[in-house]
């Protein structure tokens, strides 16, 4: 019996950060659904950043959870991105959106409060 190797499902994971709070997960989803993320991101022209692992990892949050301290990080990068493609700068705010083939995505990035 041959074995078929499907490839597997595109994720996308939308973000949404207020610059106050841990960003939240507001929307997600594989294949088709991810698909239409991406698709509605750059129809708002919100830059893609492609990670498939993040992506993954960032799926199993619950929608409306925020992500988890261990993910600060990684995805304090994915904003980085979205403010060096967008061309803003702290202060002024920022888009971003990615899955899996356009891996995580973050919408409304307004730069963080100054501590």
């Amino acid at each position: 019996m041959a074995k078929h190797n499907k490839p597997p499902p595109t994720v996308a994971v939308a973000l949404r950060y207020d610059g106050k709070n841990a960003p939240k997960v507001t929307a997600k989803g594989e294949d088709a659904l991810a698909e239409q993320i991406c698709r509605l991101a750059r129809e708002h022209d919100v830059p893609l950043y492609e990670d498939a692992r993040m992506a993954r990892v960032l799926s199993h949050i619950e929608l409306g959870d925020e992500i988890p301290e261990n993910l600060y990080r990684a995805v304090a990068e994915v904003i980085a991105f979205a403010y060096l493609l967008s061309g803003k700068v702290c202060g002024v705010g920022a888009e971003a959106t990615a899955s899996d083939s356009s891996a995580s995505a973050l919408r409304q990035l307004p730069a963080p409060d100054s501590d």
